[in-house]
């Protein structure tokens, strides 16, 4: 089976990063695996693989990548030649960098960059329809607002056409992408190859939102929890805008998926079982990434990783949990926190620390901005290719996490017992 993230990265089956992929094997096969789920499904379930493909190709372009673009626009080609030229148009007038947006926490406003929100030309929308158009739409918006991610925004979707389950596995589908070509593109520059930028048909004017949200009883807005006011390392919890699936109704596959029995407990994961192959993929290649031990980025740096990553995009609920990890890790708790009071330009204590955060939030930016000079600065704090490519996979898999957690639903503070 071809592996998407070799062949897009360019590296070989011979190659020295070959054998360092290999030490992380699951998540390597996994991340396949997660491609395969979300691209190849075996059921589509009314998520067409038009539709799939086409989506994939307009997060490419907006992500500046030709060879992704290219690639996932032969799929969309093979299916649907006519979609093709609608969705680079709708891609170029889509271009921006990111993450801005508004953040909801009061005490994070002053960092809020306010942008208008993104609609597919106007031109284009009717040989898209109304449902991918409103997919498209809710696709850039996770790649480049994911703070501005909201319970109003899955009702648009619903107003569209899209049912409980093809939220979550769109959801899913957008957040992978952003993995695998932050992925690519670290592999990339630790090889010493360039990223190819996309060029892209005649840029036209983006138009405005096509969907009003539905009014649905799909969608639940939690108007009594207590949010936080900014990021912290105390105690979060998270509420679902979607219905999880109920524990009783869990059926053995879906069980299998969420990996650890305990995550039954946990509305997040019950809701992604939805999906549950992308479920199953998706937790295997978190696991290797962050709890492997053989060699590579000590652990405490590898949630340094995954909290930068969530600090630069926005989301509070995982700067938390792998805040608190590094810490724990650590014990350098007022580092940590440096991270989350003065974002990701902070002075974190030493230089290995500060080097692979400023790698982790160059990846986590849309397009991604890693470059050699990021690299040599990890090789001179004293880490090697297998060390570097573990901060790689960190970052890229929080651009996922961070776009799940923000798209389905939100952070409240637990109340006091």
């Amino acid at each position: 089976m071809t592996d998407v993230i070799d062949l897009l990265a360019g590296l070989s089956a011979d190659g020295p990063l070959d054998a360092v992929r290999h030490r992380r094997s699951q998540a390597r096969e996994n991340a396949q695996r997660s491609f395969a789920a979300l691209l190849e499904p075996s059921a589509d379930r009314g998520f067409t693989l038009a539709e799939r493909y086409a989506v994939a190709t307009f997060v490419s372009a907006l992500h500046d990548d030709d060879a992704a673009v290219r690639f996932y626009g032969d799929l969309l080609a093979d299916e649907d030649d006519a979609l093709l030229a609608a969705v680079l148009v709708a891609a170029t007038a889509g271009r921006t960098s990111g993450p801005v947006g508004r953040y909801r926490e009061p005490g994070l406003s002053a960092e809020s960059i306010p942008v208008d929100a993104y609609g597919v030309p106007d031109a284009v929308s009717s040989a898209l329809g109304d449902r991918l158009t409103a997919a498209l739409e809710h696709a850039h918006l996770l790649v480049f607002r994911p703070r501005e991610s909201s319970a109003d925004a899955l009702r648009r979707l619903v107003g569209a056409g899209w049912d409980a389950d093809q939220i979550v596995s769109l959801s899913q589908l957008v957040s992978f992408l952003a993995f695998q070509l932050r992925a690519v593109a670290g592999l990339r520059v630790v090889s010493g190859r360039a990223t190819q930028a996309w060029a892209g048909p005649e840029t036209v004017a983006a138009g405005h939102p096509h969907t009003a949200p539905a009014a649905t009883d799909l969608v639940t807005e939690h108007d009594g929890i207590r949010r936080p006011d900014a990021f912290t390392q105390d105690g979060l919890g998270w509420v679902p805008w979607l219905a999880p699936v109920e524990r009783e109704d869990l059926t053995p596959e879906q069980i299998e998926a969420l990996i650890e029995p305990a995550r039954a407990a946990m509305p997040y994961f019950r809701l992604l079982a939805r999906d549950p192959a992308a479920l199953e993929a998706r937790t295997l290649t978190d696991l290797d990434i962050f709890t492997n031990t053989d060699g590579g980025l000590p652990r405490a740096a590898r949630e340094l990783s995954a909290a930068t990553a969530s600090r630069l995009n926005g989301c509070v609920f995982c700067a938390f949990v792998h805040a608190a990890f590094a810490t724990r890790e650590s014990g350098r708790r007022d580092d940590v926190q440096r991270l989350l009071d003065d974002g990701v330009a902070a002075e974190l204590g030493d230089e290995q620390w500060n080097a692979v955060a400023a790698a982790s939030a160059a990846l986590a930016v849309t397009p991604p901005a890693l470059s050699e000079v990021h690299v040599a600065r990890l090789r001179d704090a004293g880490l090697d290719d297998a060390a570097i490519v573990d901060a790689v996979n960190g970052a890229a898999f929080f651009s996922w996490a961070n776009r799940l957690m923000l798209s389905l639903g939100e952070p409240e503070v637990p109340a006091r017992r």
